[in-house]
């Protein structure tokens, strides 16, 4: 990771796959103001709770074992639709001109999806990226985190 500048008007955008916090950096990047200016949140249960059948059986053959079938996973489904989603809003944005700079900080699964959607315009802006979940963590505590430039900051546990 290279040294991060959050410069005033850089956009930070703080995603799992549930739920996505839009923010704009107000202050500078020695003392980042991050204010939350939209959110993004999805209700996903549980697969238990959104399959509607056990999982099915194959029947290997006569006078043989019959097999369970994996069901779907119907939560991780909806995940890679968020990331999806948040990616076309990103790429929408960009077009618009809305943004110039992008910090964006997802949990590694999170961020593996978004890297196979981003489009060019938004890949243009992007700074960088932070591998890790900051989705339940405090503005102070993410305004801290990138106001320091040295990459060890992002490993300390908040």
């Amino acid at each position: 990771m290279k040294d991060l500048q959050v410069k005033e008007g850089t956009w930070v955008v703080v995603a799992d796959g549930e739920k996505a916090l839009f923010l704009v950096n107000k202050g500078d990047a020695e003392h980042p103001n991050l204010d939350v200016f939209r959110e993004e949140e999805q209700d996903n249960p549980p697969t238990r709770e959104q399959a509607a059948n056990r999982p099915g059986r194959f029947n290997d053959g006569p006078n043989v074992h019959s097999s369970a079938v994996d069901d779907t996973d119907w939560h991780q489904l909806e995940k890679e639709r968020f990331a999806k989603d948040l990616a076309d809003i990103l790429y929408k944005a960009a077009h618009a001109g809305k943004f110039d700079k992008l910090v964006l900080a997802a949990d590694p699964s999170t961020l593996g999806e978004l890297r196979k959607e981003y489009h060019k315009e938004v890949q243009d802006r992007l700074v960088e990226e932070i591998d890790k979940d900051l989705t339940n963590h405090p503005i102070d505590e993410i305004e801290k985190m990138l106001a320091y430039s040295k990459p060890d900051n992002f490993d300390a546990d908040l």
